[in-house]
């Protein structure tokens, strides 16, 4: 009988915010990563698999946190993968701690409590580069002597000091590491060691660490989890502790003095600061922070980024939908007319391409943000928008999940995690899916590129197009501040959260680190055209193309008129309900396939013209027919009023399955998800009826 393959060892980094762990990472592992789930959480994880000396070994990316006090999910499943409480993970085999060498004095608080947790440490001192350009010199040797582990200098942006750091740490996991003995409060490690022995003669498993940040934080997440599995008198015997070591004083307060006067000396013994006049950084600082010029900024490169979308991506996207034309001119030529020709031609490549065609701009999108996260301008937008935030009640920390909702609502929802008020978590969670996602790109690309003239302005540099897309990105941002707005200030009344913003370094982003980041979101992209795509297009083919109609004779059955067949008969039977917004039943047709997941509109208005298309034995593009199209009156289908109308609804409405199922994951409860939809689709209604009868009213 063969043996189980032995388990890899495992090794977690951590570290706090903006210290380049994402970089290293990355520079690490490269694309040997795979995204998953810890059992029993909704907290995903990124697991990579880093060549080493003595082998393979699994590297676990854990959240960044600053401290091992756990408020929100993230840190939670920080502390348990430590304390080895993952089953799928189990106890880690060396633990690689990121910390900033510009800061250390920020960086060493939740390094003092990594170092205690027991497990073998690498330290990887980053960003050694910006201490050359910033007068900050270290000495390393009396800072390993301090710490008590390695500590390798390394730049991840720029990969210098990587093979040290690959050398340290297969010694790390080869059972060679070292322990750091570092006890910042030795009697606070006592009494949590001899609380954990009356735990385990009670049959109740306890590390002295988890003990310590239950003692420490009181009523907070380690102590709920100890006295569920220890029983509620645990509350009281913790209690007495508290009060014999803290002698009435507050032991937060205790351990932040403790740990800040340890971190005061360490960083006075080893960091020397040139005095320095402010820098550039400094002056680029005063003016992207500004509330006035910061704003001006922000909208300015999010204006540059949507007129490159069109802009530079048309080549591209050109060049996909003649090779779509090209292989649909093959197939026609190289098979008979029948079922299995129109099913490829008219299903597969007139639905899977015509989405497809968008990922020109797509990529080009994803790459700014990524490019823009990279380089440490986000922070700064999150700063000038929390003024905004603070308006409808939240704070900064909710502009990063949804910023991280531009691309995808599902992992800008899960960003939430980070957001340890539960008020202002759900209202970042309501809010998420009104920023324009991926998904909404290809329907507004489609029908601005169609009905928005290409005026230019500046000799190219502005165009009326970008404009217009960026109008609809601000027109869900507006409805996400609106709808947060609406949760903290009237549905939930509560105390205001503090934010803490910290300011990263401006850096250089690296083509490695973009590449791998732009590829990840690429895969499922490609992977959703793939699957939901693919079979949303052929279902609709299928309702478009039967019931074959003739067949008498010896003749071959075929395709109903459009109208007849099954798809047209649904559709003209729920068509009333959307006539007041100026949609015909092609197009009610669409919409509503499109509730699982938006961009599917695209694949569907492909298929069902290509049918079309293939009775009339025409051959255009979606662009084209969508012009072309006509009512049985003659009166065009697609007038100004109606697409900004059916824009607006793409805006406003929430469809994605996938971001429902995130939201009751994320709050437990289909009472939320439920709500959200019932809310996000009748202000996308709504909205579409104004802009419909408004415009028609203007315009006639």
């Amino acid at each position: 009988m063969a043996s189980a393959p032995a388990k890899r060892p495992v090794l977690v980094t951590i570290g706090n915010p903006n210290t380049g762990k994402s970089t290293l990472f990355n520079a690490l592992t490269g694309l040997k990563q795979r995204v998953g789930n810890f059992p029993g959480v909704t907290v995903e994880h990124v697991v990579g698999t880093l060549a080493l000396s003595c082998g393979e070994v699994d590297v676990v990316d854990l959240p960044g946190t600053y401290s091992l006090s756990a408020q929100s999910p993230d840190e939670m499943v920080t502390v348990d993968v430590l304390l080895g409480r993952v089953a799928e993970v189990g106890r880690p085999d060396a633990v690689l701690l990121i910390v900033d060498a510009t800061n250390l004095r920020r960086n060493l608080f939740l390094a003092s409590q990594v170092l205690e947790i027991g497990l073998p440490v690498v330290i990887a001192l980053n960003m050694m580069d910006l201490c050359e350009t910033q007068g900050v010199r270290l000495d390393l040797a009396r800072l390993g002597a301090a710490l008590g582990v390695p500590v390798v200098p390394i730049a991840a942006a720029q990969g210098t000091g990587l093979d040290a750091l690959r050398a340290e740490l297969a010694r790390a996991v080869a059972g060679e590491g070292r322990i750091s003995p570092l006890r910042i409060n030795p009697a606070l490690r006592s009494a949590a060691t001899e609380l954990a022995a009356e735990l385990e003669a009670r049959g109740v498993p306890a590390a002295p660490p988890e003990i310590e940040r239950a003692l420490v934080d009181e009523q907070g997440y380690a102590e709920r989890r100890l006295t569920e599995r220890a029983g509620g008198e645990l509350t009281a015997r913790l209690q007495t502790v508290r009060q014999a070591l803290s002698q009435g004083r507050s032991l937060a307060t205790m351990e932040a003095r403790d740990r800040y006067g340890w971190i005061n000396g360490v960083v006075g013994a080893v960091e020397q600061r040139e005095a320095r006049e402010p820098g550039w950084r400094e002056t680029l600082d005063r003016y992207l922070n500004h509330p006035v010029y910061g704003s001006i900024a922000f909208l300015l490169s999010m204006a540059i980024v949507f007129q490159s979308v069109f802009a530079w991506a048309t080549p591209m996207m050109d060049l996909i939908e003649a090779g779509a034309g090209t292989l649909g001119d093959l197939v026609r030529s190289a098979m008979p007319d029948s079922l299995l020709r129109s099913f490829i031609i008219d299903g597969v490549i007139a639905g899977v391409g015509s989405v497809v065609v968008f990922l020109p701009q797509i990529v080009l999108l994803f790459a700014f943000i990524i490019v823009l996260e990279d380089s440490g301008y986000m922070s700064r937008a999150a700063f000038v928008v929390d003024r905004l935030m603070r308006w409808c009640g939240l704070s900064g920390q909710s502009f990063i999940p949804m910023l991280s909702s531009f691309a995808c609502a599902v992992p800008g929802i899960m960003g939430t995690r980070v957001i340890g008020n539960p008020c202002d978590r759900l209202a970042t969670i309501l809010a998420a899916p009104f920023m324009t996602c991926s998904a909404r790109l290809p329907v507004y690309a489609l029908l601005i590129a169609a009905f928005v003239p290409q005026k230019t302005w500046f000799g190219g540099l502005l165009n009326l197009q970008g404009l217009v897309l960026l109008a609809f990105y601000l027109l869900g941002m507006v409805g996400a501040v609106f709808t947060a707005f609406l949760v903290n200030r009237i549905a939930f009344r509560g105390p205001r959260s503090r934010f803490l913003l910290e300011m990263p370094p401006y850096r250089m982003p690296q083509l490695r680190s973009v590449a791998v980041k732009l590829l990840a979101r690429v895969r499922i992209f490609m992977k959703r055209a793939g699957t939901i795509i693919f079979a949303v297009a052929l279902v609709i083919w299928s309702l478009a193309s039967f019931p074959r109609v003739g067949g008498g004779d010896g003749q071959p059955a075929a395709a109903p008129a459009i109208a007849d067949s099954y798809l047209g008969r649904m559709s003209r039977t729920v068509s009333p309900v959307f006539e007041p917004l100026g949609w015909d039943w092609k197009v009610t047709a669409a919409v509503i396939a499109s509730f699982p997941a938006r961009e599917v509109v695209i694949a569907v208005l492909g298929t069902l013209y290509a049918v079309e298309d293939a009775d009339a034995g025409g051959e255009q593009r979606l662009v084209d027919r969508i012009k072309a199209a006509k009512r049985a009156d003659g009166s065009p289908v697609y007038t100004l009023p109606m697409v900004l109308g059916l824009m607006v609804f793409y805006a406003l409405c929430l469809q994605c399955i996938s971001t429902l199922a995130v939201i009751k994951r994320e709050t437990n409860s289909w009472r939320w998800p439920v709500t959200a939809w019932l809310y996000m689709t009748t202000l996308g209604y709504l909205g579409a009826f104004a802009c419909f009868r408004f415009g028609s009213a203007l315009s006639g």
